[in-house]
This record gives structure tokens, sequence and C-alpha cells, in this order.
């Protein structure tokens, strides 16, 4: 079980950096008015990367700290759509 869990930290690890990398990006799109490749990013963000973190989480039983940050990204997901002018 402890190399389970190891494992599941590692890759919570990794999927945040890359949340946080795709955040970094869309900023950029958006500051460039690029909208075709600041959509990606947040269907990125939005259909994988977040679902993917929600699940590794629940498996590993994390805290809830860690859920707040789920909640702070969708959050920041849902002002850049706004600044897309994306619906839900």
């Amino acid at each position: 079980m402890v190399k389970r869990s190891k494992k599941l930290k590692t890759a919570i690890e990794s999927y945040r950096a890359e949340i946080e990398k795709h955040f970094e990006k869309l900023e950029k799109d958006i500051n460039k008015r690029d909208e075709i490749l600041a959509r990606y990013h947040i269907k990125e963000i939005d259909k994988s990367l977040i679902t993917a973190l929600e699940k590794k989480m629940i498996l590993l039983g994390e805290e809830v700290e860690d859920i707040e940050l789920i909640k702070k990204y969708k959050n920041l997901l849902a002002e850049y759509k706004r600044k897309l002018g994306m619906g839900n």
C-alpha cells in the first residue's frame, strides 16, 4: 500500500505542475488574443487534467486543503471562460 500511495502522490504532483503550466499558457494566449489556443488550454485543463487530479486525490484520500485546490482551479478556470465569453 505504501508503494501505491507514493505513486499516487507523485502523480498528483505531476498533475498539479501540468495544470499550472496550462494556466500559464492560457494567460499568455489570452494576452496575445489567440482564442483558439486559449480555448484548447481551457478544455485540456477542464476535461482531462482536473478530472484526473480529482480521481487521484480520491484514491489517495487527500485532505480538505487539497480539495480546496481543486475548487481554486475550477474557479480560476471559470474566470478565464468568462474572459473568453465561453459558457459553462
